[in-house]
């Protein structure tokens, strides 16, 4: 029986298109709930491209009712990727999901993580500070930003020429390349 995934996001999806291309034809994983907190994102279009049902809610149902764990539930979902999603995770889905919510961070935790540090915001940072290394963090997700068990870290040597576009480019690459492989290994217990 495969595992099942649902993919939390908030913007255009690079992550989510991405893992849902790792996992198609998956004998072991499969992907089966897109949900996003914001009609915008990309949740419609990659639910379309590879026929996996999506689901918009609003703050209140996530935040203050079960309706979001309720449907997770329904769709028999055993692990929780967030892949640029931007709210902090209730109670009720840390306590039903504990060690099974799995976060993306553009950066080496635990420098510039936290409320607000997320996209831009980050690069500008790690650029302002002149920083010689950045990377990602893979971790998993506790009731306070970025501050759950790290899994993987993978570090990139920065440039004078950097900038932060640049080093986005580069973060992205990264979450690409390492993201879906990292969750396999989780989800597999290889971790």
């Amino acid at each position: 029986m495969k595992q099942k995934l649902a993919i939390f996001l908030s913007g255009t999806g690079s992550n989510a298109r991405n893992i849902c291309h790792y996992f198609k034809g998956h004998s072991k994983i499969e992907v089966v709930l897109l949900l996003s907190n914001n009609e915008y994102s990309g949740a419609l279009a990659i639910g379309k491209e590879f026929g996996i049902p999506h689901l918009i809610f609003s703050r209140d149902e996530f935040s203050n009712s079960d309706f979001v764990l309720q449907q997770l539930m329904l769709h028999d979902v055993n692990t929780i990727v967030l892949a640029g999603f931007l709210w902090l995770i209730p109670q009720n889905l840390l306590k039903h999901y504990k060690d099974q919510i799995i976060n993306i961070h553009p950066s080496l935790l635990p420098k510039y993580g936290g409320r607000g540090m997320h996209g831009h915001h980050v690069h500008q940072a790690v650029f302002e500070h002149k920083e010689a290394y950045s990377g990602i963090t893979i971790h998993l997700c506790n009731e306070e930003y970025d501050k759950g068990k790290i899994l993987f870290q993978q570090i990139m040597a920065l440039n004078d020429s950097d900038t932060p576009d640049t080093i986005a480019a580069k973060v992205l690459q990264l979450e690409h390349e390492y993201y879906p492989r990292v969750i396999e290994d989780f989800i597999l217990g290889k971790l």
